[in-house]
């Protein structure tokens, strides 16, 4: 069982030309003894996403925000590229940053939501205002195929392991021109770089659902657990939980292994991007509440 302790990050108590709005989808990456960095993405006043930074202590199942760094670590491509009007992160390992990029759709969809990779810049040369990650690719990290074509192929989660291993975020169809379908699926890759993504699903959707997201993975004794946000239309996001023998095909388990809404509040009407994570003997996890994070960003102790 989780126990909510409250918001860390309300975007409204932070004065940031990059976040007038939201703090979207936490991501976590380990500093040194009980500190670590949270990235997340706040959107301008023209509502597009860029990526910034935290610094947050976690100490004895409690997490303390210390500060927001002025100026984004990574913000939007060229004009015309996947992620020319929003990016979000997604997952960190090592100096590798995977991220997803946003921009609107056609005349019969309505946006495109694709993964890309960015490296933290060790070579110290500015890149305007966004100057501590480099881009890979001003393409995305992966091509559309006939299996994967829908123009959503984001959200990635690696664990490097022998090899790297990601489950993301891949359309399965639209609905109509604002409902998409997605699950989530597995790819693995030699360098982190180029992937084998052949549209192995690891997990599916259940009857009424329309879309799986943000999945976050963590190796266990047994195999892996997953937790992931599952939408649907009749009340929003809830936050799931599965586990897998060989990290491949996950089961849905005990729903008391994720999170519900509150009675009032900020998260009172959907749950959702979580990032769950351990350190020294407590299991924590930061999350999105109302508005897809426009609330802001909360956090649960596990018990």
């Amino acid at each position: 069982m989780w126990t909510k302790r409250g918001l860390i990050i309300n975007p409204k108590d932070h004065q940031r030309w990059w976040m007038k709005s939201h703090a979207m989808l936490p991501t976590i990456e380990k500093l040194s003894d009980n500190k670590f960095s949270v990235y997340f993405s706040g959107r301008d006043e023209n509502n597009v996403s860029h990526i910034g930074r935290g610094l947050i202590t976690v100490t004895d199942g409690e997490i303390e925000l210390h500060h927001i760094d002025q100026e984004p670590v990574f913000s939007t491509g060229d004009r015309g590229c996947f992620d020319d009007n929003g990016v979000t992160p997604s997952c960190i390992v090592e100096d590798k940053l995977y991220y997803i990029g946003w921009n609107s759709g056609t005349t019969t969809y309505r946006m495109s939501l694709i993964m890309g990779l960015c490296f933290k810049n060790t070579n110290g040369k500015s890149n305007g205002h966004c100057d501590q990650f480099i881009r890979n690719s001003r393409a995305p990290l992966m091509n559309r195929t006939d299996r994967e074509p829908f123009g959503i192929c984001t959200a990635p989660f690696v664990v490097k392991e022998n090899i790297y291993k990601m489950w993301y975020v891949s359309g399965e169809s639209w609905i109509n021109k604002d409902l998409p379908v997605y699950n989530i699926k597995y790819a693995t890759s030699d360098d982190g770089i180029t992937w084998k993504n052949d549209g192995v699903v690891s997990l599916e959707l259940l009857e009424g659902e329309t879309a799986l997201a943000r999945p976050c993975v963590l190796k266990t004794e047994n195999g892996y657990e997953m937790y992931f946000s599952y939408k649907n239309p009749k009340y929003g996001y809830r936050i799931g939980y599965a586990t897998s023998v060989d990290g491949i095909t996950f089961e849905r388990a005990d729903r008391n292994n994720g999170l519900g809404v509150s009675k009032s509040g900020w998260d009172s009407e959907m749950v959702e991007y979580s990032y769950v994570f351990k350190h020294l003997d407590k299991t924590y996890m930061l999350y999105n509440g109302n508005g897809y994070g426009e609330t802001g960003i909360g956090y649960a102790v596990k018990q």
